[in-house]
């Protein structure tokens, strides 16, 4: 009999196997792997039972065909969704271990067991690694969507740390000037004028936030607190007292998140002093240099505000709570650092954090 026709039982699934790889390694074609893989079990099941082969190209077939299986089981296991790609695997790895039958079958059982189990384990390895890469690129796309998510709730905090702040004097702000208009309108310009101003410090502390989320965007520093003190200052009666005692040598050794934190610090305070503490007179920012040595070692910022003076007045306005400090102390823990907030022995509120700067 011709060697060629006696070699189809096995060429024919070897062609088979052989033309399934690319589809179910090409991403475009990934789609449509797991119907190629079963194909490639229909042909390998009708055309075993037709062997062994003998003609002249039947181990060559027998080898391609094997090489495809293990191929096919990485892919499936890689590629394929869960469910579908454990049956199929387990499917390939069985074709694997008949695929030495289509060429010769073992005198003893033992002999069979031997010789379909070298490359059924080879098919177990490949699935196994296969679902190695797959576990692993599910824990890096989580980790990815987890990072996207801190991001996110980052700028929902810078957002809520610095825009506030500006927000809430345009609203102290209006109120006044309603109040005013009615019966002084000539006084209301000025305040108009204010009003406008914090409105485009607004806008562009909205773009500066933003821009935080680029690791080449523009980050606050200490200059932006005595910005943010001197623009509380204009929408406030109480007196509003900032000191800062910081050599040149601690405000050139002190980090760029140090310098973020303090001011983000200082915002919130600031702000939380408006919504909560309308009444207090006097208002006080401080930051100092914790430095034991001739280096500096830590930043400490302190805002308080004192209780009011006025019988019936209210030093705090009740509201519902926020999450501003609560994030702060978080941040500042994660850097190092301690944060305290709360009433102070005059019955002001007091909010103290020591920033590292290590």
């Amino acid at each position: 009999m011709d060697p060629v026709l006696t070699a189809v039982p096995a060429v024919v699934p070897a062609v088979a196997a052989v033309l399934a790889v690319p589809v179910a390694a090409l991403p475009g074609a990934r789609h449509r792997a797991v119907p190629a893989v079963v194909t490639v079990l229909v042909v390998s099941a009708v055309t075993l039972p037709f062997g062994p082969s003998t003609g002249g190209y039947a181990g060559a077939a027998m080898l391609a065909e094997a090489a495809a299986v293990l191929g096919l089981a990485f892919l499936t296991a890689r590629h394929a969704p869960a469910r579908p790609a454990v049956a199929l695997c387990l499917l390939l790895c069985a074709l694997a271990a008949c695929v030495t039958l289509r060429v010769r079958i073992p005198a003893s059982p033992a002999e069979v067991a031997e010789q379909c189990s070298f490359f059924a384990l080879g098919a177990v390895l490949a699935s196994g690694a296969g679902r190695y890469l797959r576990i692993v690129e599910e824990r890096r796309h989580r980790a990815v969507e987890h990072t996207r998510q801190e991001e996110r709730l980052r700028l929902a905090r810078d957002l809520h740390d610095f825009v506030a702040h500006d927000l809430s004097g345009i609203v102290a702000l209006a109120q006044a000037a309603r109040l005013v208009g009615a019966e002084r309108p000539a006084e209301t310009l000025p305040l108009l004028g204010t009003i406008e101003s914090l409105g485009l410090q607004a806008l562009a502390t909205t773009d500066r936030t933003v821009h935080l989320l680029d690791a080449t965007g523009p980050a606050h520093g200490l200059d932006d607190i005595a910005d943010a003190v001197e623009s509380f200052r204009a929408t406030t009666p109480a007196e509003v007292v900032h000191h800062t005692a910081l050599s040149r040598a601690h405000q050139d050794g002190m980090p760029r998140e140090i310098a973020a934190t303090a001011h983000r610090i200082v915002v919130e305070a600031l702000t939380n002093v408006r919504r909560h503490a309308p009444a207090s007179p006097r208002v006080a920012v401080s930051l100092a240099a914790d430095a034991p040595g001739r280096a500096p070692a830590a930043l400490v910022v302190t805002v308080t505000n004192t209780p009011a003076q006025q019988p019936g007045e209210r030093t705090v306005r009740a509201r519902r709570g926020g999450t501003g400090l609560v994030a702060l102390a978080e941040r500042t823990r994660a850097l190092g650092g301690t944060f305290d907030s709360g009433r102070d022995p005059s019955g002001g509120w007091r909010v103290t954090a020591r920033l590292p700067y290590a």
